[in-house]
Order: structure tokens, then C-alpha cells, then sequence
């Protein structure tokens, strides 16, 4: 029996092919340019950890996320750049906000009985996580407002960051607070420069400051918005209201 196919599929099968070949090709095409970013890389910091290589807003250049930051590498694996990239005319920090995404995804995957959380009465406006040290002076005085800030709609969510390192006499007494029976009271003593009695637990100390290298943490208190993006270090309680209603609306309720 022969069959007659009419000219329209013929046609559509064509197209479809067509598709199809370049959809492979450009497939080809990013793994390559992924490989010579990502050789590229290797060659100036062979140790480096790559977590994300994937198409930059720049045209002919690949996008490398790495211990929370962003670099740019070009496809041939030539040329490599460093810094905040700028819509300007949008006027966005696109560097900044792809690396929020990344943070968020990170940070969303803490539970919450991993934090110690300062959270108001009611439903919270904003929800801010902090990276903090207990002994750190800007870190104390933030905490020393927690009842303004909550005050104000909203809570903190804090993670351990203890600046001298894991196994460190920082890194102990964040095990101790962790550890004791009544953790928020434990927490806000060793604030206000009470040393906690030494105790040893299951806990995430550890784990919260290999997040805080990872999210790009260099100093404490580190302050990250419910969209993860940093807003930086310590600010009074009004003007951490002021910042997180200055963002976009969609923070609100986070």
C-alpha cells in the first residue's frame, strides 16, 4: 500500500527537524563554552569549587558562581572578569540579584530548628537572617534591640558564624549556647557577655559557618533580606524597617 502524506506534514516534519538540530547544536555549543570557562578557571585557581557555570547576561561570556561571588568568563575561555555587571538601563546590580537567587535557595533549605529565632507577636512583616558571632560588638548591640526590632514586624533569624573558625574557644561557646536547656536565654546571655557553662550536643554550628563561607560571609553580623540579598551589617532597628520596605513589595510577609 503507498501512502500519500500530504505536502503540510511534510513541511512540518522539516521544521521540526530543523528545531531540533539547532536546539542540539546550541546545546553542543554551551557545553563547550562551559568546558573552556570552567579550564579557564582552572588554570588560575585549580583549587577552586565551582558550584554553577550557566549563560551570563553578558553576550559571549559564561557566568561562574563560586564561594558567593560571580565571575564572567568568555566562551573561548580567554578572557575573564570580576565585578558587579550593570543593566543600566534598568539600573540593576545583575550580579547582585542572581546571586540572592542562589542565596535564598541556600538559606531556605536551613529548617527552622536549626536557628535560633527572635520572632514578634503575630504574623511577622519581614523575616531577616542574620550570620552572627557572639562576641562580635556590632553583633551585641543588634541583639541588645531585638525587642525594637520585633517591635517593628520584624523577626530575626539567626545562624552561628563564629569568626575565628570551627574548633576555635568562639566556635565552643556557640556549642554551648546551642546546647543549654533554654537556648534563646542562653543566646541573648552570652550577648550581653555571660559565658555560657561548657556543653557539648548534637548541633549546627559547624554547618552554619561552612553556609556563611559559601554565601559569601566576610564579617559579622551579616544581614540577608527574605529574597537573599544583603543588605550588610548592623543597622538600628527604623532603618532595617526603612530598607526592607524600600525593597521590593513582594518581601513583605516573607
Amino acid at each position: 500500500m503507498n501512502l500519500r502524506i500530504p505536502s503540510y506534514l511534510g513541511a512540518f516534519a522539516a521544521v521540526v527537524s530543523l528545531g531540533l538540530g539547532a536546539s542540539l547544536a546550541h546545546a553542543d555549543a554551551a557545553a563547550d563554552a562551559n568546558a573552556a570557562a570552567s579550564k579557564a578557571l582552572a588554570s588560575l585557581a585549580p583549587n577552586a569549587k565551582i558550584d554553577k557555570i550557566e549563560a551570563a547576561p553578558l553576550p559571549g561570556y559564561r557566568q561562574i558562581i563560586i564561594g558567593g561571588q560571580i565571575i564572567y568568563v568568555s566562551n573561548d575561555g580567554k578572557y575573564l572578569l570580576q565585578g558587579a555587571l550593570f543593566d543600566t538601563q534598568t539600573k540593576r546590580d545583575l550580579s547582585a540579584a542572581r546571586l540572592a537567587v542562589e542565596t535564598k535557595a541556600k538559606l531556605d533549605a536551613v529548617p527552622s530548628d536549626q536557628r535560633i529565632v527572635f520572632a514578634p507577636a503575630g504574623k511577622p512583616k519581614y523575616t531577616i537572617t542574620v550570620f552572627t558571632d557572639l562576641d562580635c560588638g556590632y553583633c551585641r548591640k543588634m541583639h541588645s534591640q531585638i525587642a525594637e526590632y520585633n517591635k517593628r514586624g520584624i523577626e530575626v533569624d539567626y545562624l552561628f558564624f563564629p569568626r575565628s573558625g570551627i574548633n576555635t574557644p568562639s566556635y565552643d561557646k556557640a556549642v554551648s549556647v546551642w546546647c543549654a536547656k533554654d537556648r534563646k536565654a542562653a543566646f541573648t546571655a552570652a550577648k550581653a557577655g555571660t559565658e555560657p557553662p561548657p556543653q557539648k550536643c548534637d548541633n549546627p554550628v559547624a554547618e552554619e559557618f561552612k553556609l556563611g563561607t559559601v554565601v559569601g560571609v566576610d564579617g559579622t553580623p551579616t544581614v540577608l533580606a527574605p529574597d537573599g540579598t544583603k543588605i550588610g551589617g548592623y543597622l538600628p532597628p527604623d532603618e532595617m524597617l526603612a530598607t526592607l520596605q524600600n525593597k521590593t513589595p513582594e518581601l513583605a510577609g516573607n
